[in-house]
């Protein structure tokens, strides 16, 4: 349709009208690469064979090229989507075009998360911020982007497997960013608690935000999920002031730091919590190599 209407063939149109208007120095329409351009292989799932098969998705789309054979960055893809919002400030799309491809046209039916399509766009709600953006997929290679309206935001995740949890990961992001916003940058005494410590059991993150110290989980697609709050009440000292039912309520937690500030231990009621790599040495020791 493009090559009838334009009167040039599909890919040096879409470069001349579309890529380079909207700064897009590391997207293609269609493959192959240049000699030298790094290109990530992608993966089938590990089942039935019991292993993961490389699909290394270098073949070109030819005819499907407008659906499906964009190849890009994940910088790209988020600039691309930044640019779609009505309220950006560069794009090769008018205001008023961008509110009507962005905007709730249909509801997608028998799905059990609330989103909608507008024109050419996927959007819906996280974490009580709106968003519009759409899915990418090929055989190896799962992706999502979204922008935020009004924000000036927008993130891509590309994965390179055909199982990759793209969107899960991407609204584990939105999730962090919007408890950031909510609670603002780390100040005064929360800025030493930080790092990830281990159990035999399990890892935490502490993630300072505000005056408060979040214990966070990141082995969850939203690490901040329930996340604990500490209350700092001293030098490396705090209340657990806000936790789960199975979580250590009401009680001490407390930082041990080493040379330079540097965190050793994190104390969590009872609970002692090492860096990687003590914890991984006291293992070994015990439980041998």
């Amino acid at each position: 349709m493009i090559e009838a209407v334009a009167g040039e063939a599909y890919g040096p149109w879409i470069r001349r009208v579309i890529l380079e208007p909207a700064g897009l120095e590391e997207t293609l329409p269609d493959m192959p690469l240049p000699r030298g351009a790094p290109m990530a292989s992608g993966h089938s799932m590990r089942l039935p064979l019991g292993k993961r098969l490389v699909i290394p998705g270098k073949n070109p789309t030819n005819a499907m090229a407008p659906a499906t054979g964009f190849v890009a960055t994940a910088g790209d893809l988020a600039r691309f989507f930044g640019q779609l919002d009505p309220e950006a400030k560069r794009s090769v799309l008018s205001p008023e075009s961008r509110r009507e491809m962005t905007r709730r046209h249909w509801r997608v039916p028998h799905y059990s998360i609330a989103s909608w399509y507008g024109l050419g766009t996927m959007s819906g709600e996280v974490a009580g911020w709106d968003w519009f953006g759409h899915g990418g997929a090929f055989q190896g290679f799962l992706t999502r982007s979204v922008a935020l309206p009004g924000s000036g935001l927008s993130l891509s995740l590309l994965t390179n497997a055909i199982d990759g949890p793209a969107t899960l990961l991407l609204e584990g992001a939105l999730h962090i960013m919007r408890t950031f916003a909510q609670m603002g940058a780390p100040k005064g005494a929360a800025r030493a608690w930080r790092g990830r410590f281990w159990s035999i059991w399990r890892a935490f993150d502490l993630v300072p935000m505000g005056s408060k110290v979040l214990v966070a989980q990141p082995a969850l697609a939203n690490p901040l999920q329930d996340a604990s709050e500490i209350e700092l009440e001293g030098r490396g000292r705090g209340r657990i002031a806000l936790a789960d039912g199975y979580g250590n309520q009401g009680e001490e937690a407390r930082i041990v730091q080493g040379r330079g500030g540097k965190v050793r231990e994190l104390w969590l009621g009872g609970s002692c919590y090492l860096p990687e790599g003590p914890l991984a040495a006291e293992m070994k020791r015990r439980y041998g190599a």
